[in-house]
């Protein structure tokens, strides 16, 4: 698996509200640009939501949310990797450190530990071994190439393992270290750029969610493989993904992070307040701060969406259930196989979908 997946920190507690309760929002915008608040009261980029109380006879936002997915993580992950010449040059953006930093073990060492999905990822392979069985898979985005050994192992005919950081190098070395070699194949690259020994392969495996599910992700890349190379009745693992909207009340959180900057040793740092409410968090949530019931933004099928689907703007309207605050937005996502014998998956949200196998689950993406 070679992307950084969200990592789970203790919740904040219950919080308090303010003594007077502030104007309703009534429009909030989400877009991939850092710009500030409209004319018309909208707020624009990841996160300018202030504190907003909720009634419960009234829907608390309608709103539309915009994600745009053009800049798929693939598009520089390589260049990237390969942008730290010895000449003294320091111009590296953030992608640059981004991406390199999978060619660091403590990022797959974190990304294998993730049980749940590890697990289900592995639970799907071996539970479902007919799907494997002489078959020859695609691993985009390989990493450890971890995957790629649960393949061999369920029966695959032929592995092709691709990978864009320096890890491949170290894959080559596991898969031999397993005994594998005759049957996983490494290469290192993009997926845009490599010339496959295969004409088609019969299945395509991928790791490929970001943060919000789209962020920095590499779904792109996999329709990308998906449109060169799969057979016509092939199979996309995963092949259907949802993402989901929802609002907390966390005063206590909104206090240690964001009010922080009103006074630091004595000194007023509260010009940082907006940009520290701008930067979206990963975070774990309490089910009991759920303030709104969840909406559904979209969902995705992997095996027959057009790349251009990945970028969509989604009408919402959260509906308040008690009368509280709202200091937060919380997105988190599913994916689902449904090829397999049994619906099988796994949510970052802590709701109960009929897909998790694992009790600790992370919402993503807490916006302040």
């Amino acid at each position: 698996m070679g992307r950084r997946k969200n990592q789970s920190h203790p919740a904040a507690g219950d919080g308090q509200g303010s003594d007077q309760p502030p104007q309703q929002a009534t429009k909030i915008r989400f877009t991939d640009d850092d710009g500030g608040g409209q004319e018309d009261g909208t707020a624009t980029g990841s996160s300018n939501l202030d504190e907003v109380m909720c009634d419960p006879d009234e829907s608390t936002t309608v709103a539309d949310m915009t994600v745009d997915a053009s800049a798929s993580a693939s598009a520089s992950a390589c260049e990237a990797n390969d942008s730290f010449p010895d000449d003294g040059d320091d111009h590296q953006t953030s992608a640059d450190y981004y991406f390199d930093s999978y060619s660091h073990f403590g990022i797959h060492e974190e990304m294998l530990k993730d049980i749940v999905r590890t697990k289900t990822y592995q639970n799907v392979i071996y539970q479902n071994k007919f799907l494997f069985k002489n078959k020859v898979v695609l691993d985009v985005g390989a990493g450890t190439g971890i995957l790629s050994l649960f393949c061999a192992k369920a029966g695959a005919q032929h592995v092709y393992a691709i990978e864009c950081s320096q890890m491949a190098e170290t894959a080559k070395e596991i898969v031999e270290s397993n005994g594998f070699s005759n049957v996983i194949t490494v290469l290192k690259g993009k997926v845009e750029e490599i010339d496959l020994p295969v004409a088609k392969v019969d299945i395509i495996i991928s790791e490929w969610m970001g943060y919000f599910l789209l962020f920095e992700n590499m779904l792109n890349t996999v329709l990308y493989a998906r449109d060169k190379w799969l057979v016509n009745d092939g199979v996309v693992l995963p092949d259907k993904a949802s993402l989901y909207l929802t609002a907390i009340e966390d005063a206590e959180y909104k206090e240690d992070k964001i009010e922080f900057w009103n006074n630091v040793y004595g000194f007023d740092m509260s010009c940082i307040k907006k940009q520290a409410m701008m930067e979206p968090l990963v975070d774990t949530v309490d089910q009991n701060q759920l303030v709104t019931q969840c909406q559904l933004l979209k969902t995705m099928d992997i095996s027959k969406m057009a790349p251009g689907d990945a970028s969509f703007t989604a009408p919402f309207k959260l509906v308040a259930e008690r009368d509280d605050y709202i200091h937060a937005l919380v997105a988190y996502f599913d994916v689902t196989f449904t090829k397999c014998h049994k619906l099988t998956g796994f949510s970052t949200g802590g709701l109960d979908h009929g897909l998790r196998i694992g009790s600790k689950q992370s919402c993503t993406w807490k916006m302040c």
